[in-house]
């Protein structure tokens, strides 16, 4: 698909002039439902092709690689893939606020992050080594990322305060989404390595290419570019927090939570394999359904969270009890003596995982420094909390694990602690109710 010109120029909205107020400072209009839809199903293509390797693939392609060890293996692919994602998350929101491109400033970011991802992925399905799969693992985390800070920050750029919560409701449902239908086609597929990467990544970019099209992207003009040195390049990774102590405390509560997740979803089928003594060849399955599961009740909280929060004009005590929820279930899966009980505990972490997104996405984005100058870079800097967990937890938990004799109860109730944390740091806030 491309877009020419003049439809580029149709649909793009320049930044100093159209779409501002008397004083130069965006003023998002209200978004109808097709639009919403269209970024809802693009974010759900990106977790399409991004959450099922790290939840089933490539645990699979390092057994089959390296299966002497394939522990320690994993926990270096993923958490190096998850030190470029901290990296390229906000490097990236920062180019894409800065892009002039007469397609727009999101527009090119989506485009190319959904078709360098696609090509990361194919390294891994086909890579005969550990080297070579966590190469194509990097390059997809890097390319994933910059699609998803150009996602991040049109929330920040079309979505007005009021609609906020609404469409975090959507985009939280987009994560469940997002992992049970590739899980579904990593069960599908499972005949083919290749396909299990590829046709995900497919439905990734041509949702992306969707959305490209859809978007009344902004345009930024030449002379309103700002400079970017070395201290531009730092300052990508980093906000004062004494300045924006709302923001700090924000991203505290997210990191924390994610610190909880990132040890469930990574470890989750060395748990039910080691654990509750389940067979290797059973883990696809038992994990699409525990995803399903859990998928469901994430889409059907995030919802209901999304629009109360939008009601009640209130976002702290949603982030705060959805959290401590997510912390009990944790607990429950811990002590789980059963895969029922285990699937209680993943349905019950759902529910508090799809209140916690949509709310505290709504939250974030109603805090956020110099949301109209800098909402990707901003915003890629608030994802370093979703993805930095996932590079910490893997380096931590061999530890927690060597010090427990390998339990599984003691790792997921480290992870608990973590969440509980998370829920108390977002108390401080006061830029919000």
């Amino acid at each position: 698909m491309t877009v020419t010109d003049d439809k580029a120029e149709a649909a793009t909205r320049r930044l100093p002039h159209a779409g501002t107020t008397s004083g130069g400072t965006l003023r998002a209009r209200r978004i109808g439902w097709p639009f919403i839809a269209v970024y809802g199903a693009a974010y759900t293509g990106l977790w399409m092709a991004l959450l099922p390797p790290i939840l089933v693939g490539l645990a699979m392609r390092v057994r089959e690689i390296d299966p002497a060890h394939a522990t320690g293996s994993l926990s270096l692919v993923v958490g190096v893939g998850a030190l470029l994602a901290l990296f390229g998350n906000p490097f990236f929101g920062r180019l894409s606020d800065r892009t002039t491109s007469r397609f727009g400033m999101r527009r090119p970011w989506l485009i190319a992050g959904a078709l360098g991802g696609a090509a990361g992925l194919a390294i891994v399905a086909q890579a005969a080594s550990v080297p070579q799969l966590l190469l194509g693992w990097c390059i997809a985390q890097l390319a994933y990322n910059a699609q998803l800070a150009a996602l991040a920050a049109i929330l920040a750029d079309q979505v007005p305060a009021e609609q906020r919560g609404t469409v975090s409701g959507v985009v939280g449902i987009s994560l469940p989404l997002g992992m049970v239908a590739g899980t579904f086609l990593v069960e599908a597929l499972a005949s083919s390595t290749l396909a299990i990467f590829l046709v995900p990544a497919a439905i990734a970019t041509a949702s992306a290419l969707a959305l490209a099209w859809a978007l009344p992207d902004l345009r930024l003009a030449a002379a309103q570019r700002p400079h970017y040195g070395w201290r531009g390049f730092l300052g990508s990774f980093w906000i004062n927090p004494l300045r924006f102590p709302d923001f700090a405390w924000a991203w505290s509560s997210r990191f924390l939570l994610y610190a909880g997740v990132a040890l469930l979803m990574t470890y989750q089928e060395f748990y039910l394999i080691h654990q509750l003594g389940r067979a290797p060849a059973d883990a696809p399955r038992l994990i699409f359904l525990s995803t399903l599961v859990q998928s469901c009740a994430v889409a059907i909280s995030s919802a209901v969270g999304g629009g109360l929060s939008d009601a009640s004009g209130r976002r702290r005590a949603f982030v705060s009890g959805a959290a401590l929820v997510y912390a009990l279930a944790l607990l429950m899966i811990a002590f789980a003596a059963s895969y029922a009980w285990f699937l209680a505990g993943m349905a019950i972490t759902g529910m508090a995982q799809g209140v916690y997104l949509a709310a505290d996405l709504a939250l974030v984005t109603d805090v956020l420094p110099e949301r109209e100058t800098h909402a990707a870079r901003n915003l890629g800097i608030f994802n370093i909390a979703n993805v930095l967990p996932q590079s910490l937890m893997p380096a931590v938990a061999p530890a927690i694990l060597s010090v427990s004799h390998g339990s599984y109860a003691a790792l997921f109730v480290a992870a608990a602690i973590l969440v509980s944390l998370g829920a108390w740091a977002i108390l401080p806030v006061r830029g919000v109710r």
